[in-house]
C-alpha cells in the first residue's frame, strides 16, 4: 500500500495528452497535474522518463491509473499502421509526438460532451467546474468528484442552467434521468459493436454521432470512432479535398478506408495539429 508510484514512460506526451480536449478536468501546476479519476484525487508528474503519481489515500493496485491513461497501449504499432503515403498524418506524428487516447469514465465523458456543444475548452472547463463544485462530493484538497448520473437527475433543467451551459441544461437533465433510470445501460454499450454502440448512445438526448463518437472513442476505446467537428471538418475537406467538396456519404467513405484500422487515433493526431498550429488551415478560429 502506498501514496505514490512510479510509472516507466515511452513514447508518451502527458502535458499534449491531457490538453487535447479530450477531458476538461485537468490542471497544471508548477509542473504538475491534477484531477480526479476513477473517484481518487491524483497528482502526476513526469521526470525525465518516469511518471510519478501521488494520491491521498494509500492505494494497493494502481491499474485504475494504468488504464485511464493507456500507459500499456503499443504507440509506435499504432502509429505504424497509419496510411504510409498521408504527408498531413506524417507532419501531425511529428508535432504531436506521444500524444495518447485516454480511457475515461463513461458517465463523466458524455456529460462532459453534452456541455461541450458550440463551446471553446475553456468555457467547457469553466461548465464542468461549476458543475463539480455544486454537485460533486468533496475528494481531496478542495478537489470534488464528478457528479453521478442520479445526482444529476436529481436536480432540475433550471439548476443546471446556474453552470452557464445554458441550452445545453435541457439535454444533460434529461440524459441523467434515462441512465439513472436504467433506459440507457453505459456499462452495456462496451459489450456492443461499433455501430450498434454509436445507436444505443443516440438515444440520449443531446448526443448526435459526433457527441457519440467522443463517447466511443475516449471512454470506451473503439477504435472506429472518428469525431467530426468543425476544425477536423475543415481539415478533412482543405486537406484532402482541396479542389472539391466531398458528399457527406463520399467523405464518410474515405474516412473509413483512408483511417483505418486506428480512425480514432489518426483524428486526435489531425484535430490537435491543426488546432495548435496557426496557418495549417484558412479561416481557423481557436476553439
Amino acid at each position: 500500500m502506498s501514496r505514490t508510484a512510479v510509472f516507466p514512460l515511452r513514447d508518451y506526451n502527458l502535458a499534449a495528452t491531457l490538453t487535447s480536449g479530450q477531458a476538461f478536468r485537468w490542471r497544471e501546476e508548477n509542473g504538475a497535474w491534477e484531477n480526479i479519476v476513477a473517484g481518487r484525487w491524483v497528482r502526476l508528474r513526469v521526470n525525465d522518463k518516469t511518471l510519478h503519481a501521488q494520491v491521498a489515500k494509500p492505494q494497493k493496485d494502481w491499474q485504475w491509473l494504468t488504464d485511464y491513461l493507456q500507459l500499456e497501449v503499443n504507440l509506435k504499432k499504432i502509429l505504424a499502421d497509419f496510411p504510409k503515403d498521408d504527408p498531413h498524418l506524417a507532419a501531425a506524428k511529428k508535432t504531436c509526438r506521444g500524444l495518447r487516447l485516454l480511457k475515461q469514465d463513461p458517465w463523466e465523458t458524455l456529460a462532459g460532451f453534452i456541455c461541450s456543444s458550440n463551446k471553446q475548452i475553456v468555457q467547457i472547463q469553466q461548465i464542468i467546474g461549476e458543475l463539480c463544485d455544486r454537485y460533486g462530493e468533496p475528494a481531496h484538497a478542495g478537489w470534488k468528484t464528478f457528479p453521478t448520473a442520479v445526482r444529476l437527475a436529481a436536480t432540475t433543467e433550471a439548476d443546471l442552467r446556474d453552470c452557464r451551459m445554458g441550452y445545453r441544461a435541457k439535454y444533460l437533465h434529461a440524459s441523467a434521468s434515462m441512465i439513472a433510470s436504467n433506459k440507457v445501460d453505459l456499462a452495456a454499450i462496451a459489450t456492443l459493436d461499433y455501430l450498434a454502440a454509436q445507436t444505443e448512445l443516440k438515444r440520449l438526448p443531446g448526443i448526435g454521432p459526433k457527441v457519440a463518437d467522443c463517447i466511443l472513442l475516449f471512454a470506451y476505446g473503439f477504435p472506429e470512432a472518428f469525431p467530426i467537428d468543425t476544425w477536423v471538418l475543415k481539415a478533412l475537406r482543405q486537406l484532402y479535398f482541396p479542389r472539391r467538396r466531398p458528399t457527406p456519404r463520399r467523405l464518410h467513405s474515405f474516412i473509413r478506408e483512408h483511417f483505418a484500422p486506428y480512425h480514432g487515433y489518426a483524428q486526435q493526431y489531425l484535430f490537435h495539429h491543426v488546432r495548435t498550429h496557426d496557418g495549417l488551415l484558412s479561416g481557423n478560429q481557436k476553439t
